[in-house]
């Protein structure tokens, strides 16, 4: 299967805290895996959401088959973390091809 994948670097310095909560609300109906550092959810379409923490960002990928919607994942994705991101929403994506 082909896959595409896409990534961005959000400016945040509490990265952790928000993939930590991300993970743990989709973890309710998808398969996921995480620690404080990085975390990965797997959808039913075959999208593949990784993200990993850094000091000053919280690098976002999204992996999806060729035939997937990007620019629905990618609203998906950012909607949900500014949720958890309230207090300095709207964060910042500025998505690229990987």
């Amino acid at each position: 299967m082909t896959m595409t994948s896409l990534v961005a670097q959000v400016p945040t310095e509490h990265g952790s805290r928000y993939l930590q909560q991300l993970c743990k609300h989709w973890g309710h109906k998808l398969a996921v895996e995480f620690n404080a550092d990085a975390g990965k959810v797997s959808f039913p379409t075959g999208a593949i959401v990784t993200m990993i923490a850094h000091p000053q960002t919280l690098e976002v990928e999204i992996a999806l088959p060729a035939d997937g919607d990007a620019d629905q994942m990618k609203q998906v994705v950012a909607e949900h973390l500014d949720r958890f991101a309230f207090r300095e929403a709207p964060l910042t994506f500025d998505w690229a091809a990987k």
